[in-house]
């Protein structure tokens, strides 16, 4: 198979999607990068389980084991193939996404399963299929190559569909630095707007670079509003092997908190900014507002803070991001949310970042990092105390392909 860098893929997937929008064109191009992942580990697996004469290839409990999606024969990338240049090419993947979802049941309602509709071009979509052919994207020494295509893929869908896209997608750079920080490394993590799920493998990468991985390490949960984002996060965590408790369905973590009794040990999140229509109104007496005051009706920005306050376990960290404003909003009711925090010794860490990390907002924005009790933390030295980070200034690696938007700290 041909080895193509992920920037080539990109530029020559993209120009496959001619007049169709970058936010319809998200689900057509990672759904394929998926069943073409689904497609190569079964047939590596396929292959292994041939060589011995006492198993049987056919046997779906013998992928259960190698904890591999089992791949009915007519849903098998092969199929897909041999049909690129079939007018029917978006049925034949359909019926695919269908079976396969059938087939595993941790995949149902997950998969996209509409590119048998008439706005998608099918000729496209056959050269579409024939690209992602001529790569093997589902062996061992390939799944971090999958993990970073689809990583990538995310973020120049994000950054192509603007504000909308940043629903979905934080900035690797960002979350680096708040793993780096909270250094999640064993027990439960949390997200309670996970997006895409950037969060979680990035908590996994840092424990493999550090410690080696091991099963049961981080215990991984998250919630997401968004049904298609929801989706994304469920596929771009499967491709890496990374299970989580992403809830039974997408919800609203105010409004539909799908783990109400959680603890968790790290928490970190990126929430959206500003949010004033969060329906704070309904949740006048809820108990996240019990100890430190109910928040705006107006602005979600301390809502999401008591909501992972909460969430915290006695020595439990949480680092996140937030627009600039939270630092110092005058209205009463945040200003004494703030003023309650301090007192109680919860925040740790604020670091102010320079501007253009988001190609979303031009909002500037800062990281709060909060700790449930400082002494059980480990941070003796800072009780009673908080650091401040001004990287406002830091030096900035730029896309090239924008003047303003910056890729990553340097």
């Amino acid at each position: 198979m041909a080895e193509l860098r992920k920037e080539d893929l990109w530029l020559m997937a993209d120009k496959l999607r001619n007049n169709m929008d970058s936010a319809e064109y998200k689900h057509v191009c990672l759904g394929l990068i998926f069943l073409k992942y689904i497609s190569d580990s079964f047939e590596r697996a396929y292959r292994e389980i041939s060589q011995d004469e006492y198993a049987d290839p056919e046997d779906r409990d013998e992928y259960l084991a190698k904890n591999v999606f089992w791949v009915p024969q007519e849903a098998r990338w092969e199929v897909i193939k041999s049909k690129a240049k079939d007018p029917t090419i978006g049925q034949v993947i359909d019926n695919s996404m269908y079976v396969i979802e059938k087939e595993n049941s941790s995949l149902r309602g997950v998969l996209p399963k509409d590119f048998a509709r008439a706005s998608l071009d099918k000729h496209s979509l056959g050269e579409l299929v024939d690209l992602l052919s001529g790569l093997e994207i589902g062996n061992d020494k390939s799944k971090d190559t999958l993990g970073s295509v689809y990583e990538y893929f995310l973020g120049k869908f994000a950054r192509a569909e603007g504000k909308l896209g940043g629903e979905f997608y934080t900035p690797r750079s960002i979350v680096e630095l708040i793993v780096a920080m909270i250094e999640p490394h064993d027990g439960r993590v949390y997200d309670p707007c996970c997006g895409s799920g950037g969060m979680f493998v990035q908590s996994e990468r840092f424990v493999e670079d550090r410690e080696g991985r091991m099963d049961g390490q981080l215990a991984i949960y998250g919630q997401e509003s968004n049904y298609n984002t929801w989706k994304l996060c469920k596929m771009n965590l499967a491709i890496r092997g990374i299970e989580a408790n992403l809830g039974q369905q997408n919800a609203d973590s105010f409004h539909n908190d799908q783990h109400k009794s959680l603890k968790a040990d790290y928490i970190m999140a990126n929430p959206p900014f500003n949010i004033s229509d969060w329906g704070g109104e309904r949740l006048i007496d809820d108990p996240r507002w019990s100890k430190y005051g109910i928040p705006p009706t107006g602005n979600a920005n301390y809502a999401w803070i008591l909501h992972m306050l909460y969430h915290l376990a006695p020595s439990g960290t949480a680092g996140f991001v937030l627009a600039n404003g939270s630092l110092s909003s005058s209205t009463i009711s945040e200003y004494n949310i703030r003023k309650n925090l301090i007192e109680d010794d919860k925040i740790d860490c604020i670091v102010t970042l320079p501007g253009g990390m988001f190609s979303t907002t031009s909002i500037p924005v800062c990281l709060w990092f909060i700790a449930r009790n400082k002494l059980k933390n480990g941070y003796r030295d800072r009780q009673g105390e908080i650091l401040f980070i001004d990287a406002r200034n830091m030096e900035t690696e730029p896309y090239e392909d924008s003047r303003t938007q910056r890729q990553k700290l340097l």
